[in-house]
């Protein structure tokens, strides 16, 4: 299947302008002392650090991060570029070039190896490759938690004593009644030998219970 080759205005301009710019840089090397291969090494070694400076400036852009150095080695690939197109419009003798200028032309090798490096060797996701390493500090709450004093046990309550029946009230009793009684106390122990109980001293004298317990207790001294 054959394809319909249509030139692109953009590419054959980009094209023409970049041999133009190839040939100025060749020129100045030559002026510069530079000869044979070396000569057309200098206009390549400029558009490999111009074009390295603009991707590594995208990159960093879109990443959202600082590309300043980007920025300088693309200015200065472009000032080197630029100058040569320049100083190849008659505005230097070709024939007798300055010393400046052949001390640029003599170290610009140094300089695009070192700004080539510095592009390639630049990581460009430093603050979201990395994640946070674990703290080894205790949270707050785990720390407190630690450091926290022991909870001492409440004591258990002491079970609740029985109540003690409470002993009836005194009753007053008259003393004819206490006398009699008495009497039938005497003769209940004459012919037992026990002291009468408040059951059978409430038979005997048919006295109510409350009454015959009074009349018990104070027969028996424990008034």
């Amino acid at each position: 299947m054959s394809r319909n080759i249509r030139p692109d205005a953009v590419l054959v301009q980009a094209v023409i302008a970049g041999a133009l710019s190839f040939a100025h840089l060749h020129d100045i090397a030559v002026a510069a002392g530079q000869d044979g291969w070396k000569a057309w090494a200098y206009p390549i070694s400029v558009d490999l650090l111009l074009v390295a400076a603009w991707r590594r400036l995208r990159i960093l852009r879109a990443a959202g991060e600082p590309a300043r150095a980007a920025w300088t080695w693309f200015a200065v690939a472009l000032a080197a570029s630029l100058g040569a197109n320049v100083a190849t419009a008659g505005l230097l003798d070709l024939n007798n070039v300055p010393a400046w200028l052949r001390i640029l032309v003599a170290g610009w090798p140094a300089l695009a190896f070192l700004g080539g490096t510095l592009l390639v060797h630049t990581p460009a996701h430093q603050a979201t490759d990395t994640a946070p390493a674990p703290s080894a500090e205790p949270t707050p709450d785990v720390a407190l938690t630690r450091n926290a004093p022991t909870p001492i046990p409440a004591p258990a309550p002491e079970p609740e004593a029985e109540p003690v029946p409470a002993l009836p009230p005194p009753v007053s009793m008259p003393a004819a009644l206490v006398t009699h009684a008495r009497k039938v106390a005497d003769a209940h122990r004459a012919s037992t030998g026990t002291a009468i109980d408040p059951d059978t001293l409430r038979a005997r004298l048919g006295v109510p219970g409350p009454m015959a317990d009074a009349l018990a207790l104070q027969l028996t001294g424990k008034d």
